[in-house]
């Protein structure tokens, strides 16, 4: 097996077990079983557990602003596009498998001894605030409304994962409506379509 097969295969596998379990519950043996790649190879790939969280957390924060970015593009009005961020949380939050948001359960477990975790979850945060500024400079909003926002999208996933919900989506895209309101940003007809690409944001 080559290396970029094998690390593909570790990839898949660490983030569902990770995902399932948590971080600090899986050992290395447990992702080369469900690998399938010989625990020689795995530790070629990645010589420390951390390296390869650091991995996963870094492919997930890639397809989450991939997936995003083409749930958003589908509609056409930029309000529009700022509450679509809503309806692609409700559908992740509505998957069998949600556990919860990655970034938030991974800094939970690793945030306070891992520099490298604690790092790459921020960006990811700041990625998604930095994401929502644009949508709402496209609005004409002011831009503190980005940060009210991106308050609303983390509150909502962290209550989700909690609840076992996803009425957390609805209602913080309901607080959205309020925040678009006061700061002038009206509606167009919203655009009702949704797709299928909400298993990124974990």
């Amino acid at each position: 097996m080559d290396v970029e097969t094998a690390e593909a295969r570790l990839l898949e596998a660490a983030e569902q077990l990770f995902n399932e379990r948590g971080i600090q519950a899986v050992g290395m043996d447990d992702i080369r079983a469900a690998s399938g790649v010989s625990l020689k190879r795995l530790y070629q790939v990645f010589p420390a557990k951390e390296r390869l969280v650091e991995a996963v957390l870094r492919r997930r924060d890639r397809d989450v602003k991939e997936a995003l970015a083409r749930h958003t593009s589908a509609h056409e009005a930029p309000r529009d596009r700022i509450l679509a961020v809503f309806d692609y949380l409700h559908l992740w939050f509505s998957q069998s498998d949600f556990r919860g948001c990655a970034f938030i359960n991974s800094f939970g477990e690793l945030g306070g001894t891992s520099d490298g975790v604690a790092g790459i979850v921020r960006q990811s945060k700041q990625g998604l605030r930095d994401y929502l500024g644009e949508l709402v400079a496209e609005a004409e909003g002011p831009a503190a409304l980005a940060d009210q926002l991106v308050i609303l999208a983390n509150g909502a996933m962290a209550t989700a994962g909690i609840l076992g919900s996803p009425e957390p989506a609805r209602q913080a895209q309901a607080a959205a409506g309020v925040l678009l309101d006061a700061a002038g940003v009206r509606d167009a007809a919203r655009v009702g379509g949704v797709d299928g690409h909400a298993r990124d944001l974990r």
